[in-house]
């Protein structure tokens, strides 16, 4: 099932299926993670980011080809940060350029699976880990690249944090929709030129192992949200370099999920 968050016209906040861009059917959700479809249609007047993170943990480099292009050696262990979950943004939600990040122009776009835990995780088993996943997203990863690379030393947490760099949605497809993760297609676009293609199964470290990973001794919460590292293609290693500016359109695309879409604007 592909589950929507989204306002009413009468401004509620309410879960959705079968959405056709205009309506959708509205959901309920179990006290076990089950979702079901009543039947009822209503008027989608906003779609919100399909979850409300408790936590939003990146992984770096895990991508072979985008570990290469960097220059840098495929890591043998996952590179973990941190998103603040003030970042958060929905699709068609505009990603907003900082003052301190527009010049020069810096700002990178990302395209990243996203995965939505469902229920408390510690110490989980690989072999049993993908039984705590909800489901998956579209996720972009949106980076200042001089504030993450260089600025106060490299600054991941920082450069990657600003209001509205985790444009998230529009769907999550549910897991039992999606029981292996790691066969998915995964593409960027800017402005309608195609700038990542790419495939899951290129990952350094799988869904499975990066939940048993980031489980051990820390519990992952019910709702966190895991950005599972991006693919070759970037804007900074391009010559020359493409980074986003205000008028730009970017389309983050992954099979069996959807398109997340975005306008950049700058900082008013």
């Amino acid at each position: 099932m592909k589950i929507i968050r989204f306002i009413t016209q009468q401004g509620n906040e309410v879960m959705g299926c079968d959405w056709d861009g205009q309506t959708a059917s509205l959901v309920e959700q179990s006290a076990d993670y089950g979702f079901t479809d009543t039947g009822e249609r209503v008027d989608v007047v906003k779609i919100l980011p399909p979850v409300v993170p408790s936590a939003i943990i990146c992984i770096g480099l895990n991508y072979r080809r985008h570990a290469e292009e960097t220059g840098q050696e495929i890591p043998k262990y996952p590179a973990i940060f941190m998103k603040y979950p003030g970042s958060l943004a929905g699709h068609k939600d505009a990603i907003v350029i900082p003052a301190c990040a527009s010049d020069p122009p810096e700002v990178d776009y990302e395209a990243e699976l996203g995965v939505i835990i469902k229920k408390a995780a510690r110490n989980v088993s690989e072999e049993e880990a993908l039984d705590y996943v909800l489901g998956y997203t579209c996720t972009n990863d949106v980076s200042a690249r001089r504030w993450q690379k260089h600025a106060g030393g490299f600054q991941w947490t920082r450069g990657k944090s600003y209001d509205t760099f985790c444009p998230c949605g529009p769907v999550m497809t549910t897991a039992d929709e999606i029981p292996d993760p790691q066969t998915l297609a995964i593409k960027c676009r800017l402005n309608g030129e195609l700038m990542q293609d790419s495939h899951t199964s290129d990952m350094v470290f799988s869904i499975a192992n990066m939940i048993s990973y980031l489980s051990q001794s820390s519990t992952l919460l019910p709702g966190t949200l895991i950005l599972t590292g991006t693919p070759e293609g970037v804007g900074f290693t391009r010559k020359p370099r493409v980074f986003m500016v205000p008028g730009d359109r970017v389309a983050v695309e992954i099979e069996g999920i959807g398109v997340l879409e975005n306008p950049v604007e700058k900082e008013g």
